[in-house]
């Protein structure tokens, strides 16, 4: 079963790194300078940051769906960011850490969801689109609950 996964879309993110610091409290979002790295996954390249690098600290709405799985979380982004998109290859950001994956229908009702290391991921993405109510996944980091990425099928 092959699968995308795509970084978000850089363009809407781009304004934000020109405001000012209040003007970004105002939007509850804040400035960061990547300190270590691992530490800032970037949701447009889908990869750490690398240190020194300014990244924002933002809520994003990652389930824009009419449902009762609608959600958002803290995500990171950064300024610059080539967005990722592949056919059956899992981003560094999520290899290297513990994955939630769930399963969406069309509706945006949960299917399913398990987890899985990310060095895992491909069996674990194989097993849920192997439902075929299943539409896509979305990829949370399980320690923090933050949004990773959508994948879809390819």
């Amino acid at each position: 079963m092959h699968f995308r996964i795509q970084g978000l879309e850089p363009t809407p993110f781009a304004p934000l790194f020109r405001l000012s610091d209040e003007a970004l409290a105002q939007r509850r979002a804040l400035r960061k300078v990547a300190d270590s790295k691992p530490g800032f996954p970037c949701r447009i390249s889908l990869a750490d940051a690398e240190p020194g690098r300014e990244v924002l600290l933002l809520n994003y709405e990652h389930l824009p769906v009419d449902s009762p799985y609608r959600a958002s979380h803290a995500i990171y982004v950064s300024d610059g960011a080539t967005r990722f998109d592949a056919v059956d290859t899992v981003p560094p950001a999520l290899r290297e850490r513990f994955l939630s994956l769930r399963a969406f229908d069309s509706g945006g009702m949960m299917v399913d969801a398990d987890v899985t290391e990310g060095l895992n991921a491909e069996a674990l993405i194989e097993k849920l689109f192997a439902n075929p109510r299943v539409d896509y996944l979305h990829a949370h980091f399980a320690r923090r609950g933050c949004f990773a990425a959508r994948i879809e099928r390819a």
